[in-house]
């Protein structure tokens, strides 16, 4: 079992190698020990060089590898479901196989990950939280699979807050944000990138820090957060 510095929560993870990821890494670092849970890349291992902090070289459609991990931890205080992926285009431009890729990270990887983890979670009296979409609660053309499973993931992130009475359950639901992917979908819809029309990952990365640092008696179910327009 991974021994815990005394005094200090863990937090883990997903997707911590650059974007929202890594922006939660830096927003937590100075309150909790980190795992940081990714497909092994030069970007994941300089954050947690960057940050001392762990890393766990999994692959979320991994599961036997998940649970051989997961048995490491006795106890774990905030497991942050942020990996994500998205493919861009109407639903006659989608293919089956994107829709089962988009699944298996964005909702059966955190089914998986969040099951191995529930025993150290329950533990701890921990915190889940989601990153979830303003997609999870309004589908946009050109993002069918995607919203989809933003949606799904609310309704896992629900369920787990109604089955799970020990552990908090967040769901954070930002607009659009200033990420490669964000980059991505503006490439496919025709348009010119600005980044000052997106929420910045490190404001994100705030939000979530303040969720996962509110006081033992709150229980934040959802946040949810809009670019800001610009004052003209």
């Amino acid at each position: 079992m991974r021994q815990t510095t005394p005094g200090i929560q863990t937090a883990l993870i997903t997707g911590a190698g650059r974007g929202v990821g890594a922006s939660i890494a830096d927003a937590l670092a100075a309150t909790h020990e980190l795992i940081l849970l990714g497909r092994p890349s030069e970007h994941l291992d300089a954050v947690a060089s960057r940050l001392s902090a762990q890393i766990w070289p999994v692959d979320l459609t991994d599961h036997p590898a998940l649970t051989a991990r997961a048995r490491e931890l006795e106890s774990l205080d905030v497991l942050i479901h942020n990996a994500g992926v998205a493919f861009p285009g109407r639903f006659a431009e989608s293919t089956s196989e994107e829709w089962r890729n988009t699944f298996e990270v964005n909702v059966i990887g955190a089914v998986a990950l969040t099951l191995a983890l529930l025993p150290a979670l329950r533990t701890a009296r921990g915190h889940v939280v989601f990153i979830n979409s303003g997609a999870g609660f309004t589908s946009s053309p050109g993002l069918a699979s995607y919203s989809a499973s933003k949606f799904a993931q609310r309704a896992f992130a629900d369920s787990l807050r109604a089955d799970e009475s020990l552990l908090r359950v967040t769901s954070v639901h930002p607009g659009r944000i200033d990420t490669a992917m964000q980059e991505d979908l503006v490439s496919y819809e025709g348009g010119v990138y600005q980044s000052a029309k997106f929420l910045s990952p490190e404001t994100v990365a705030r939000v979530v820090a303040d969720a996962v640092n509110a006081p033992a008696d709150a229980h934040i179910h959802e946040v949810v957060v809009r670019p800001r327009r610009p004052i003209a």
